[in-house]
């Protein structure tokens, strides 16, 4: 059989899929490696699916959309992020993920250079490597909070590079932008004429703090906006296996997305677009449900982790903790999660599944019941007092004891 390409070869395992799946096939586990939201879907979207079934509305729709979904998404964004977008610029995509591809096929050739974040979510280094880029990591320290310096993405930059990727609320921290740095960080793109793909999956879900979008701060200039924003509705609605979302261009790109809607997918399936336009412009009530019950669980199991003298990253937005169990996981967190989940029937994801940094890291993810998450971070080790005296502040609350 002919080898496979390169750059196939080359893509990471995702260590979030290896530990789950492996949870998966373990009876009675208690699942909190990944993001997937618990709540039943409200009758009124799932209606709007079986509807467009029933009518048999089963045709190509265009390629960006169904108009009125796609004028659904840019009221949302314009609400969310205050920046001015109409429809045209707004495409319907199989969730962020494709989203996240889409911008990518049109940003980077071989060879070119993308900036992420490191700890960031791990497919951002898979979709450029699939694409014959070269992802660069820039660090979020726990010393900096996991917040990104200016100064450490300036000395990254080379005449190679061509798009900074920007998530906030993160995935897997839990840490939002702020203002003025957002400001800063669109500046610094502008200065060196690069791309900026901000991944906003999770802007649905802050707490006490606003979610902030890049797009805010951009031009709605044709050949001065710079700003890609990928969306989904798998988060903030629960529609994961609906696989919906939404990027916002730039202006004056349509024919170009137009076409590589074509080639990659022609266009999204037409009732998961009428579930989606039902979630949209219904009622909300499933997003007050799940922002609250993302609160409570973060606080209940941010007492636990405060209780055992364990670090941890006080999540402002996502439905994430990152906790420090480097007390434990013996420079190798990637095979810890493993043993443990033998062990104690529990599985978190592995810090080193978003990069270097996050050894001797976890992803708690907060979706499950309170009575499932409180059970499984129950099992977690505690750290001895004199080495928990000895651990870094990483973030309001994190040092334990407060």
């Amino acid at each position: 059989m002919p080898d496979l390409a390169a750059h196939v070869r080359d893509v990471p395992v995702n260590q979030i899929r290896e530990i789950t799946e492996a949870a998966w096939r373990t009876p009675g586990a208690v699942v909190l490696s990944i993001g997937e939201p618990g709540f039943p879907l409200p009758r009124h979207v799932l209606e709007a699916g079986m509807a467009c079934l029933d009518r048999d509305e089963t045709n190509y729709t265009p390629n960006a959309g169904i108009p009125a979904l796609r004028e659904a998404f840019a009221a949302r964004f314009r609400q969310q992020s205050g920046a001015d977008i109409g429809a045209e610029r707004v495409y319907v995509v199989e969730g962020a993920q494709q989203g996240l591809h889409f911008a990518m096929s049109l940003l980077l050739a071989p060879g070119d250079e993308i900036l992420i974040p490191n700890p960031g979510y791990p497919t951002f280094a898979m979709t450029s490597r699939l694409l014959h880029a070269v992802p660069v990591g820039y660090p979020l320290y726990p010393a900096q909070d996991f917040q990104p310096r200016l100064e450490d993405i300036e000395a990254l930059i080379t005449e190679r590079t061509r798009v900074l990727v920007l998530n906030s609320p993160s995935n897997p921290l839990g840490a939002v932008l702020a203002e003025d740095l957002t400001r800063q960080l669109v500046e610094l793109a502008r200065r060196h004429d690069l791309w900026i793909i901000s991944d906003e999956c999770y802007e649905a879900f802050t707490y006490d703090v606003p979610h902030v979008s890049p797009a805010r701060f951009d031009s709605a200039v044709p050949g001065e906006a710079r700003v890609f924003t990928s969306l989904t509705l798998s988060k903030t609605y629960g529609l994961t296996g609906l696989r919906i979302g939404a990027l916002v261009c730039p202006p004056g790109l349509e024919q170009q997305m137009n076409n590589v809607m074509e080639a990659i997918v022609s266009c999204v399936a037409s009732p998961s677009q009428y579930a989606a336009l039902a979630a949209l412009t219904g009622p909300q009530d499933y997003v007050v449900q799940a922002r609250d019950h993302y609160r409570t669980n973060r606080d209940a199991a941010s007492a636990l982790l405060r209780s055992k003298g364990i670090p941890f990253l006080t999540a402002q937005g996502a439905f994430y903790l990152w906790a420090d169990v480097s007390h434990v996981s013996g420079g190798d967190v990637r095979s810890w999660v493993r043993r443990f989940l033998a062990e104690s029937g529990v599985s978190f994801a592995p810090g080193t599944a978003f990069g270097s940094i996050g050894e001797g890291w976890i992803r708690i993810a907060l979706c499950a019941t309170q009575a499932e998450l409180v059970e499984g971070v129950s099992r977690l080790p505690a750290r001895e007092p004199a080495t928990a005296g000895a651990a870094p502040v990483t973030g309001t609350g994190s040092q334990p004891g407060q």
